[in-house]
């Protein structure tokens, strides 16, 4: 019992994370974070602020506060969120917003039936096979890091890249997906010309509907080892690396597409080299979505490596270098990116 009474506490606390994922995606679409960011409110106040039934907001507003989500007076019957829960749950702006992890869980559920089947089989699961919450929650999701990462901390930590952005340089961002990356970057680099490929049809549909007019960016269809163009200064692959059937293939492809000073940049999930180094709270996240998303959409496609979203940076440096790059760095580091920096 002493043992059995640990795990069973672990499991209590794992369900009611389970349970509560879903009541986050009702919190975020009808706006009840949000209407709660702007101070104390009782359930009757809040649902007539959200348009919603007032029973339901009361029984939800537990929920949140039993989970730490939402800040409460019990006694008074308020609720609110701190600086910290609104960070997380309701400013689109912060770094740190959590939400569009939920919505990626939302498809992982979905999927869940076709991903029993294919432990017995093998296959895989291909990217555009699956249920349509899981593009918005990856782009949710990397969204916020990026907008606070990508050009002050990881472009400028590679040799030369910003001045080239800044004169005007030509950029491939490879597995863009809905182009946040993209459009984050040729927003910073008006000089530059940014092109966003990926392999998903409806993704980069999606890229083109929502690319705000920003006129330095385009959007085409194809894979990592066959989009068109070369003399690019800089290629970027954002969190996508380890997903693909044939990373070997998409560093050779991305090598040739360069220019001989030119760049490649990779930002891959944090990860160590061993399994024993990954045994906390991120990698317990990562290899989660890298079992039902990852390693079934690289088995769905070309060769299949099969990375997974752990591979560490020993291993992924190794697939660079068999692509023909003949250095490879650590150019920087957040708790959950890696971003390495590979030249010719």
């Amino acid at each position: 019992m002493a043992k059995l009474e640990p795990l069973l506490g672990t499991m209590v606390n794992e369900i009611g994370a389970a349970a509560n994922a879903a009541l986050v995606l009702t919190g975020d679409k009808l706006g009840l974070y949000r209407a709660l960011a702007d101070g104390p409110i009782n359930s009757a106040e809040l649902a007539q602020k959200t348009a919603t039934h007032e029973r339901y907001v009361r029984e939800w507003l537990s929920a949140q506060a039993a989970s730490g989500y939402v800040s409460c007076d019990a006694a008074a019957g308020t609720f609110w969120l701190s600086p910290e829960q609104t960070a997380v749950f309701a400013d689109e702006e912060s770094p740190v917003l959590m939400t569009g992890g939920f919505y990626s869980l939302s498809a992982v559920f979905a999927d869940e039936p076709r991903l029993t089947e294919a432990f017995k089989s093998g296959k895989g699961l291909g990217w555009g096979d699956r249920c349509n919450c899981l593009f918005c929650g990856v782009e949710r999701f990397f969204r916020p890091g990026y907008k606070q990462h990508l050009v002050s901390d990881w472009l400028s930590a590679l040799d030369g890249v910003i001045e080239k952005l800044e004169r005007g340089a030509k950029v491939a961002d490879v597995g863009c997906g809905h182009g946040a990356s993209t459009l984050i970057m040729a927003q910073a680099f008006p000089n530059s010309q940014f092109v966003g490929y990926d392999f998903h049809d409806a993704s980069i549909d999606h890229a083109r509907r929502h690319g705000n007019g920003v006129a330095n960016v385009r959007f085409e269809t194809a894979s990592a080892q066959n989009y068109a163009g070369t003399g690019f200064d800089l290629v970027t692959i954002f969190d996508a690396f380890h997903d693909m059937g044939d990373p070997e293939g998409a560093a050779r492809h991305a090598r040739n597409s360069l220019k001989s000073d030119g760049t490649l940049m990779l930002v891959e999930p944090m990860a160590g080299d061993t399994l024993s180094e990954n045994l906390n709270p991120v990698g317990r996240v990562y290899y989660a979505f890298s079992t039902s998303v990852c390693v079934p959409c690289s088995l769905g496609q070309e060769v299949g490596a099969a990375l997974g979203a752990q591979a560490g940076e020993k291993r992924l440096s190794e697939v660079i270098r068999q692509g023909g790059f003949s250095k490879v760095r650590r150019a920087a580091e957040t708790p959950f990116n890696m971003v390495l920096e590979a030249r010719l």
